[in-house]
C-alpha cells in the first residue's frame, strides 16, 4: 500500500452532505420565505442616489440599477416607492451530482492518497491519446473558476492558484484572500482544467496544468449564489485581466434556466474586454431548447457533456446533457440558445475537497474540459484575440463530429454543437 501523501496545511475545511441533482434546471429562485432580501433598484439617477444613500449598496450596474441588501419592512417600502423600480436579484445554481466519496464531516488533518487514475478518461479523449501520463500547457494564461470556491491547500492545486476571492459574504461584495469551498464542485471543477500532478508529479492532471487558477467563490456552500455576485465577478476578473495584460478564460459551470440581465452584461464586458467566457449548457435533457444561461449567451461558450460511451463510432453526448435549439441545426452559427461544443461530463474523476479526489457527472465537468483547453491553446498563441481562440475551438471541434445521442447528428446539431474539440 502507498503511503498517504501529506499536504502543506495542517486542517482543512470539508465539504457538507449537499445534494446535488443530475437533471432539472440549473437555479433555485429566490422568492423563498426570508427575513432580507437581495434586490435590484432601476429607476432614474437622482431617486436611485436617494435609495442608495439611504440603504447602501453591493453592486452598482451604473444604467441597470445598483443592489442592496433589505429587510421585510424596506422591500414592503421600496415596492410602495413609485419612482423606483425593485426586482428581487434571482439565483444561479450548480447542477451535478457525485458519485464517490467527495463529502466530509467537520475539520479533517489533512492526508491525501493518491488517485486511481492520473488521466482520467476525459483527459484521455481531450489529448487524443489513450497512454498519456502527464498533460502539459497553460502558461501565463489565468483560468477564473466562478464556482463554490476552492481548496486552495489541494496539493494538486496549491501551486496554481494565484488568486482566492470570495464575492458571497455579507459583510462586503468581495473579500480577496479567501475562497474557502465548503461545497467540492468549484474544487473538482478546478482540477479537470488545471491539477498539475502535485510536488511529486504522483497526483492528478487537468487539461492546462501550467495556468493560473483565479478561485472566485460566487456560489455559497448550498451551491447557489445571487447573480449579481456572479456578474460582478465575472466583470471583475476581465478588469483583472486588463489590470495584469494577462488572457482570461472565465469558467462558469453555473447557470439558471431563465436569463438575467445583469449576468449577460457582465458577459458582454467581460468578451468586450478580450476574457473568453465558457459555460455549462445545463442538466435539462434530452429534450430540446433546454439550455441554460449563461452558456445560452451568444458570447458565452456553452459546452454540453459527453459520455465514455461510443454510439455510431463516436462519443455520446449524455442524456443529461441539455439541448439548444434544433431550428439552427447546421448553420455553424451561434446564436442565442445554441449549443457550441461538446466535452467529457458523465463520470468525470477529479480533486475532491477533503484533499483526495471524487467522480462527479454533469456539464459542470464538461465546461473545464474546454476552459483549459482554451487555456492550452492560449499559451502557445499568445498574440490571438479572443475571438480568434474561440474560432480556432470551433475549428477543431468540428474534426470530431459527434453522431451518438438524442439530437447528434450529421454536423452542428443541437446537442453537441461543433463537435468536441480536442488538442490533437
Amino acid at each position: 500500500m502507498k503511503k498517504k501523501r501529506i499536504l502543506g496545511s495542517a486542517v482543512l475545511s470539508l465539504a457538507m452532505g449537499v445534494s446535488m441533482f443530475a437533471t432539472g434546471a440549473f437555479g433555485a429562485g429566490s422568492s423563498d420565505s426570508q427575513d432580507t432580501y437581495r434586490v435590484l433598484i432601476q429607476g432614474p439617477s437622482s431617486e436611485k442616489a436617494k435609495v442608495q444613500e439611504q440603504l447602501g449598496k453591493r453592486w452598482d450596474f451604473g444604467s441597470q440599477g445598483f443592489t442592496t441588501e433589505v429587510n421585510s419592512k424596506q422591500y414592503q417600502a421600496l415596492l410602495n416607492n413609485k419612482n423606483v423600480k425593485v426586482s428581487q436579484v434571482e439565483k444561479h445554481s450548480i447542477d451535478a451530482r457525485v458519485q464517490g466519496n467527495g463529502k466530509g464531516k467537520g475539520d479533517y488533518t489533512a492526508q491525501a492518497s493518491y488517485p486511481s487514475d492520473q488521466t482520467p478518461w476525459g483527459i484521455q479523449a481531450i489529448y487524443n491519446d489513450n497512454y498519456i501520463q502527464a498533460t502539459t500547457g497553460g502558461d501565463g494564461i489565468k483560468v477564473a473558476v466562478l464556482d463554490t470556491g476552492i481548496n486552495r491547500n489541494h496539493i494538486d492545486l496549491t501551486d496554481n492558484v494565484e488568486q482566492c476571492k470570495d464575492f458571497t459574504q455579507t459583510s462586503s461584495s468581495m473579500v480577496n484572500g479567501t475562497c474557502t469551498d465548503r461545497q467540492g464542485h468549484g474544487t473538482h471543477v478546478a482540477g479537470t482544467a488545471v491539477a498539475n500532478g502535485g510536488y511529486d508529479g504522483a497526483g492528478i492532471y487537468g487539461v492546462a496544468p501550467q495556468s493560473e487558477l483565479w478561485g472566485y467563490k460566487v456560489l455559497g456552500d448550498n451551491g447557489s449564489g445571487y447573480s449579481d455576485d456572479i456578474a460582478g465577478a465575472i466583470r471583475h476578473a476581465a478588469d483583472e485581466g486588463v489590470r495584469t495584460g494577462s488572457k482570461v478564460v472565465i469558467s462558469m459551470s453555473l447557470g439558471s434556466s431563465g436569463k438575467d440581465s445583469m449576468i449577460a452584461s457582465a458577459v458582454d464586458y467581460a468578451y468586450s474586454k478580450g476574457a473568453l467566457v465558457v459555460a455549462a449548457a445545463g442538466n435539462s435533457g434530452p429534450s430540446a431548447n433546454t439550455i441554460g444561461y449563461p452558456g445560452a449567451l451568444v458570447n458565452a461558450v456553452a459546452v454540453a457533456s459527453l459520455d465514455n460511451t461510443f454510439v455510431n463510432g463516436t462519443h455520446k453526448v449524455s442524456d443529461f446533457s441539455s439541448r439548444g435549439n434544433p431550428n439552427t441545426d447546421g448553420d455553424f452559427y451561434i446564436q442565442e440558445k445554441d449549443v457550441e461544443v461538446s466535452a467529457p461530463g458523465g463520470g468525470i474523476y477529479s480533486t475532491a475537497v477533503d484533499g483526495n479526489y471524487t467522480t462527479m457527472s454533469g456539464t459542470s465537468m464538461a465546461t473545464p474540459h474546454i476552459s483549459g483547453l482554451a487555456a492550452k491553446l492560449w499559451s502557445s498563441n499568445k498574440s490571438w484575440t479572443n475571438v480568434q481562440l474561440r474560432s480556432e475551438i470551433q475549428r477543431r471541434a468540428k474534426l470530431y463530429d459527434i453522431k451518438g445521442g438524442t439530437g447528434a447528428a450529421t454536423g452542428d446539431d443541437y446537442a453537441s454543437g461543433f463537435g468536441f474539440p480536442r488538442v490533437k
